[in-house]
């Protein structure tokens, strides 16, 4: 990896602008998710509301767009009845999407204007997200460490083949899977990642497991550009923020949901998300150590385009964080 992805848009600006919930955006649109690839279905049948999605968030003003690959693996899609190679191209697809959206949004001229060009990352879920049970909220799959290194090692040297500008590791539960990530990342040539934790509280992953070890087992594999947490109640970020801050120099992601509770079995949210309560949290997270910020499940569009316009207040010169090692 040659340039840190992040650095320019840091340098420029103080803070990189992620996009929200793509499934949620979806969902929003009409389209029903609910088979067990979840939003990577629509890679294969409707790439068009794929695409128009990313183009809703790039038009929100996002820095960076995450392709519509969490749910999509090279097992799951051949327990959709795809054939090996057919499985592969599959993969793939929804980063054709993603940089097929950037690159006609990129060009035109009004959208060139006063921006640096967004980045692409390569989403890639847990182990749990295959599975399609709800696990990914419990992080104790009951597998072998192998099984998981199997099923990620596949995935990752895929997308690393692709034109996405970085992967991203997104909605990780567990320290065990977080350390067989970065292991693989270690071994595997990619233009840099990130990894994300989901998290039951404060302090802790899903799986119980402390964020602060879980950040020291996998910020220092070469290539690792970032770590955070995502589809995470907003309320607990800033004190998660602050764990990340004392274990790492790296960048920071803060990429909350709604506030909204997801219920695996009934496969619907429960409870109220306030985007006003949400937009409230940001400042809070800036001042932890945040500065790559975005959303999650439920989070549209809209919340993001009043997001880009608070952190432009909050990264002003004259207010911007002395800027940390690595970023």
């Amino acid at each position: 990896m040659s340039t840190h992805p992040f650095r320019p848009f840091l340098e420029r600006q103080g803070f990189v602008l992620l996009d929200g919930g793509l499934a949620t955006a979806l969902e929003a649109a009409g389209h029903s998710l609910a088979t067990e690839l979840w939003s990577a279905r629509l890679v294969l049948d409707a790439p068009d509301a794929v695409r128009a999605v990313h183009t809703a968030y790039l038009g929100a003003g996002a820095d960076c767009i995450t392709t519509a690959g969490y749910q999509a693996s090279l097992e799951g899609f051949s327990r959709a009845g795809l054939a090996p190679a057919e499985a592969e191209a599959a993969l793939r697809r929804p980063v054709e999407l993603a940089v097929e959206a950037r690159e006609i949004f990129w060009s035109s001229p009004r959208h060139r204007a006063g921006r640096l060009r967004p980045l692409v990352a390569a989403s890639a879920g847990p182990f749990g997200a295959f599975l399609a049970d709800g696990s990914e909220y419990e992080g104790r799959y009951g597998v072998a460490r192998a099984r998981l290194a199997d099923f990620h090692g596949q995935g990752i040297e895929i997308l690393a083949g692709t034109e996405a500008d970085l992967l991203a590791f997104e909605t990780i539960p567990s320290l065990e899977e977080a350390e067989v990530v970065a292991g693989l990342l270690s071994e595997v040539p990619h233009p840099g990642a990130w990894i994300s934790f989901s998290c039951r509280d404060d302090e802790h992953l899903h799986d119980g497991s402390r964020l602060a070890d879980a950040v020291r087992a996998c910020a220092a594999a070469p290539g690792i550009i970032g770590v955070g947490v995502n589809c995470t109640h907003p309320r607990f970020m800033s004190s998660l923020v602050s764990r990340i801050r004392e274990a790492t120099d790296l960048p920071i992601l803060a990429y909350p949901n709604s506030g909204e509770v997801y219920d695996p079995v009934r496969g619907a949210w429960t409870g109220e998300g306030a985007d006003s309560a949400w937009l409230a949290g940001v400042p809070d997270w800036i001042a932890a150590g945040a500065s790559v910020i975005g959303g999650c499940c439920r989070v549209g569009p809209a919340v993001i385009r009043e997001l880009r316009r608070l952190l432009e207040a909050d990264f002003a010169p004259q207010r911007r964080p002395k800027a940390r090692k690595g970023n």
